[in-house]
């Protein structure tokens, strides 16, 4: 594995776990809340690890950060949520280096995403990558690192149809009511929960059903005030949750909360209910199928619905593979000038000690000696033997090691400190 002089810790690592092997139960053990995302930046800057960026989804939750071991990133995730290490050891992955790399490509890229071509983790990519700035955890390594993501990301949205049709979590949830619920457009919805999937479903229910008897209920009033007022719906207190799931036919619950919200005692109607639980952690209890009159879904089921639209985005995994080769080359690419910055700089502080020695002593045999054409011509001269010498190790017919090796030989420069990716 090449060295570069990225990093004062030894190793780049993703670790983490997906829809692929955790089922829901699991993820919503591993899940991390704003709350518990501040405390494990805090842990992991008080535990000397220098660049981290967390993500937790519905359907995965990762950490990409600098270690000496893959064991200390995970210790930071375990110790902030309800999950152990040995559930993780069962259900994870763990990339190293370049794998890990590229893993972040594949995930920011939507090709990794529960429903192929869904990009929310790239938006989430980006507040991760804000909040680890705040904590003093985004070296620059990992900066250019989400950047180049995020760009890969906009262009395969843009250059392919890989995101095309309204597939996503919500939009399947309401095709799974049409699918299911006869005459829709008189049913009586409630939706719980207005985060972004509770938004999006909302939207698409407008939408598609064109049903009036839509409400919608959340902890914090307000926010489903504003939401209603885009779609004029009606919005009801908490405390009357209780009373608006009776009237209900399909219940629809996005809510955020690490426990069930939804239990089978808060329902007291016995008329058919319908329940589709969009959240990780879930947030509707199992015991609410002890009650004959109610079917409940959950979002995994729901995630494996596919259809043309699905298909027909495969068709874009080659092009979309390209796209993330070419960018993650000039990633590399930059990584690759990383491996030689330091001897280049060390190179230069060299030459400029030579040149001011040099100086000094014309300075002393000259009476005339012109101070600031001199240091002009000097600082020149240095610049283009650099530049000389960055292009040569730039060279893909050249050993980069054996020129680095020869380079701090000839001029005894000091061995720099060096990170394995």
């Amino acid at each position: 594995m090449q060295k570069y002089n990225i990093s004062r810790s030894s190793y780049f690592y993703a670790i983490g776990l997906s829809y692929k092997k955790a089922d829901a139960d699991i993820r919503g053990r591993f899940s991390l809340d704003d709350e518990s995302k501040h405390a494990l930046l805090q842990q992991a800057k008080d535990n000397g690890i220098e660049s981290l960026i967390v993500t937790s989804t519905c359907n995965r939750t990762e950490i990409y950060g600098f270690a000496q071991h893959p064991y200390q990133l995970i210790e930071l995730l375990c110790d902030n949520t309800y999950g152990t290490v040995e559930e993780f050891r069962d259900v994870a992955y763990i990339f190293k280096n370049k794998d890990a790399i590229a893993h972040m490509f594949r995930v920011g890229s939507g090709l990794d995403s529960q429903i192929l071509g869904d990009f929310e983790i790239i938006s989430q990519l980006k507040v991760s990558s804000k909040l680890s700035r705040k904590y003093g955890l985004l070296n620059h390594f990992s900066e250019r690192l989400v950047n180049a993501v995020i760009q890969a990301s906009k262009r395969i949205k843009t250059e392919t149809n890989i995101s095309s049709g309204a597939t996503s979590v919500s939009f399947a949830s309401v095709q799974y009511i049409f699918k299911n619920v006869q005459d829709v457009t008189n049913k009586n919805i409630l939706l719980f929960g207005t985060g972004k999937i509770g938004r999006n479903t909302c939207e698409n229910l407008v939408k598609h059903t064109e049903n009036e008897h839509i409400t919608l209920i959340n902890r914090t009033k307000d926010k489903a005030e504003r939401i209603a007022g885009k779609f004029n719906l009606l919005v009801k207190d908490y405390s009357n949750l209780q009373e608006e799931i009776s009237e209900s036919d399909i219940l629809i619950v996005a809510t955020g909360a690490q426990r069930p919200t939804i239990d089978k005692h808060i329902i007291q109607t016995k008329k058919p209910l319908l329940i589709l639980d969009l959240s990780i952690p879930k947030n509707v209890n199992e015991n609410v199928q002890e009650l004959d009159n109610v079917s409940l879904v959950h979002l995994d089921h729901l995630s494996k619905i596919t259809d043309e639209t699905l298909e027909k985005r495969k068709a874009h995994i080659p092009l979309a593979e390209n796209i993330i080769e070419e960018v993650k080359s000039e990633f590399n690419s930059w990584l690759e000038t990383r491996k030689f910055a330091p001897t280049i700089k060390a190179l230069k502080h060299k030459l400029t000690d030579f040149a001011a020695a040099e100086l000094d002593t014309q300075r002393k045999k000259l009476a005339d000696f012109n101070e600031a054409q001199a240091e002009l011509i000097s600082n020149k001269i240095i610049q283009k033997i650099t530049n000389h010498f960055a292009h040569h190790l730039k060279d893909d017919d050249v050993s980069t090691d054996d020129s680095l090796e020869l380079i701090k030989k000839v001029f005894q420069l000091e061995e720099p400190q060096k990170t394995n990716v």
